[in-house]
C-alpha cells in the first residue's frame, strides 16, 4: 500500500469530484473521501489502494481509495 503526500482539490468537471494532486504531479481520483478530508488545499499524508484499470467520469487519473490520512 502506498504512501502519497499532496495536496487535495475539488475538481468541477461534470459534477465535481475530490482529487489527490501528488508531490511528484500525479492526480488520483479519490473514491468516497471522508468528510474531514474534502478541503480545498488541504495538505496530506495518505495510504491507500491505487486502482490503476478503473477510471472515472473525470479521467484524471486512476481511482484512489484511502485508508488512512493524516496532515501534511
Amino acid at each position: 500500500m502506498p504512501t502519497i503526500k499532496g495536496t487535495i482539490r475539488r475538481n468541477d468537471l461534470e459534477g465535481g469530484f475530490w482529487e489527490l494532486v501528488a508531490d511528484d504531479g500525479e492526480r488520483y481520483q479519490l473514491e468516497a473521501p471522508e468528510k474531514d478530508l474534502c478541503q480545498d488545499g488541504k495538505r496530506v499524508e495518505v495510504e491507500g489502494n491505487v486502482q490503476k484499470s478503473a477510471f472515472g467520469i473525470g479521467m484524471t487519473g486512476p481511482y484512489l481509495q484511502i485508508t488512512s490520512w493524516k496532515p501534511a
